[in-house]
């Protein structure tokens, strides 16, 4: 995945969940990736601190990314 044109789409407190938006995004067929500071996955806490797990996506897929990651909430 190019990282040109990509935008943060959702920030995360844990890696879990953003692993879970991951998953959910891929199962759509959206590439996506997760960016964090956690100094190599040493030190989770420090990512917590920097803006969280952040997931991004190819712009041309962030409404259709935000709509996947909106549909439990909207379901609750």
């Amino acid at each position: 995945m190019a990282d040109g044109d990509l935008v943060i789409i959702h920030s995360y407190a844990s890696q879990p969940e953003a692993e879970l938006a991951r998953s959910a995004l891929s199962a759509a067929g959206i590439e996506s990736m997760i960016q964090a500071d956690s100094i190599g996955g040493m030190r989770p806490h420090v990512a917590w601190a920097s803006g969280g797990f952040k997931v991004l996506v190819r712009e041309e897929d962030e409404p259709e990314a935000r709509d996947i990651l909106e549909l439990p909430a909207k379901l609750a």
